[in-house]
């Protein structure tokens, strides 16, 4: 069972996404910024990642970049985020994400994003 750690400030954000991932059969845990994030990570791997940008304390840029600066298990992460600018993508895969999707994600697509990042196929 792949888990997954979803990664916003927003309680009704994380409760649409792990709700999406949960209804697939997908484990997830939730964080409320990357702090948050960093310290659950450290206790237990995940798979993936699905990541706001805008969260007090740490966002999701610091985040990614400081995943993937340490030596743990670097697994997938997909950034999701109101912001819609190409430069806010560059940003986003410049710390280390893999995929981009703009807030409200679809459904399908966040599926179908996570199944592709986890080796999965799209049913």
């Amino acid at each position: 069972m792949s888990r997954i750690l979803v990664i916003d400030d927003a309680a009704t954000v994380r409760l649409y996404h792990r709700t999406t991932l949960e209804d697939a059969g997908y484990t997830v845990e939730e964080a409320m910024n990357g702090l948050e994030a960093i310290e659950k990570l450290l206790l237990s791997p995940f798979d993936l990642y699905v990541v706001d940008v805008n969260m007090p304390k740490m966002d999701g840029y610091s985040f990614l970049r400081q995943l993937r600066g340490m030596d743990v298990h670097q697994a997938p992460a997909i950034m999701v985020s109101t912001e819609s600018e190409a430069q806010d993508q560059t940003l986003a895969y410049q710390a280390g994400a893999n995929l981009y999707l703009r807030k409200p994600a679809d459904p399908e697509t966040l599926l179908s994003y996570v199944a592709m990042l986890l080796g999965r196929t799209v049913s």
